[in-house]
C-alpha cells in the first residue's frame, strides 16, 4: 500500500509560481514511475506531467510545456511539481499519483496509475 500527500498549493497571481510536493510512503517509491494530474471546476480530471522511476524521462501536457517541470528525490520519497508563470487556466485541484511498481513505461492516462493522494488546491488569479 502507498500512501500520497501532497503539498504546497495556494493562491497566487498569473505570472507567479508555486512548488507543489507529494510525500510518499512505503518503500517502492523508487520503483514506480509518478504523475501529477489536475482537476479543474466542473471538468474531468486531466494528466499533467509525469516522471519515471529513475527521473530520467519526463512528459508534460501540452499546455503546461516550458512551464512546469517535474522532478523527483527517491532518497526523500518525494516528486515535485515546480510550476513558473502560472495562468489562471492552471486553477485546479492537483493530484499526485503512482503506477504500479516496475511498471514498464510511462502512463499518461488516470487508470494506469494505482495510488492518488487527495489533492491540494491551486488557485491563479488574475
Amino acid at each position: 500500500q502507498v500512501q500520497l500527500v501532497e503539498s504546497g498549493g495556494g493562491l497566487v497571481q498569473a505570472g507567479g509560481s508555486l512548488r507543489l510536493s507529494c510525500v510518499a510512503s512505503g518503500r517502492t517509491f523508487s520503483s514506480r514511475a509518478m504523475g501529477w494530474f489536475r482537476q479543474a471546476p466542473g471538468k474531468e480530471r486531466e494528466f499533467v506531467a509525469a516522471i519515471s522511476w529513475s527521473g530520467g524521462s519526463t512528459y508534460y501536457v501540452d499546455s503546461v510545456k516550458g512551464r512546469f517541470t517535474i522532478s523527483r528525490d527517491n532518497a526523500k520519497n518525494t516528486v515535485y511539481l515546480q510550476m513558473n508563470s502560472l495562468k489562471p487556466e492552471d486553477t485546479a485541484v492537483y493530484f499526485c499519483a503512482a503506477q504500479a511498481a516496475y511498471s514498464v513505461g510511462i502512463a499518461m492516462t488516470s487508470y494506469d496509475y494505482h495510488y492518488w493522494g487527495k489533492g491540494t488546491l491551486v488557485t491563479v488569479s488574475t
